[in-house]
């Protein structure tokens, strides 16, 4: 088996935590990095999703981790993104089901900007919360020591 470990380096744009509002994720810098993938981590959604009551997920892009704008289609792959830079509605509908077993959300960004941030909107009232959490995993490093990473045991 290969080593895949070693040739990543992930970084929390939006902390995961149970989630009703809306909020900004932290830019995440992709400098020395040839490729990144956004991951969407969402438990079991608390409230029931549906066209009045749900969440919208997007991305943003920026040179300076000032000023962000949203990323259009043509600067990601495997998957679609629409106006705003949403990528990902979770409305309880295929595609955006987390339901009660929860899924993982992905999206490659393929862009040249030098950050790129997690942002979620909300629509209705969110009562109990989802859980949900979105990083950038950054990978093929030009310089091999940029993939250093501190193991946590439990």
């Amino acid at each position: 088996m290969k080593d895949l470990s070693n040739n990543i380096n992930p970084a929390v744009s939006l902390a995961a935590a149970v989630r009703t509002a809306a909020a900004n994720g932290t830019g995440v810098d992709l400098q020395g990095y040839e490729s990144a993938t956004v991951l969407v981590d969402v438990g079991a959604e608390g409230d029931t999703l549906s066209s009045s009551v749900h969440f919208e997920v997007s991305l943003e892009e920026s040179d300076d981790n000032s000023t962000f704008t949203d990323v259009v289609q043509a600067d990601i792959i495997d998957g679609t993104i629409a106006a705003g830079g949403i990528f990902l509605k979770l409305d309880g509908t295929t595609g955006g089901d987390p339901d009660s077993a929860g899924g993982i959300f992905r999206v490659g960004y393929v862009g040249n900007k030098r950050y790129v941030r997690v942002v979620l909107a909300k629509t209705g009232t969110h009562s109990n919360g989802t859980p949900l959490g979105a990083m950038v995993v950054r990978g093929s490093a030009r310089h091999s020591g940029d993939n250093a990473f501190t193991a946590h045991n439990a």
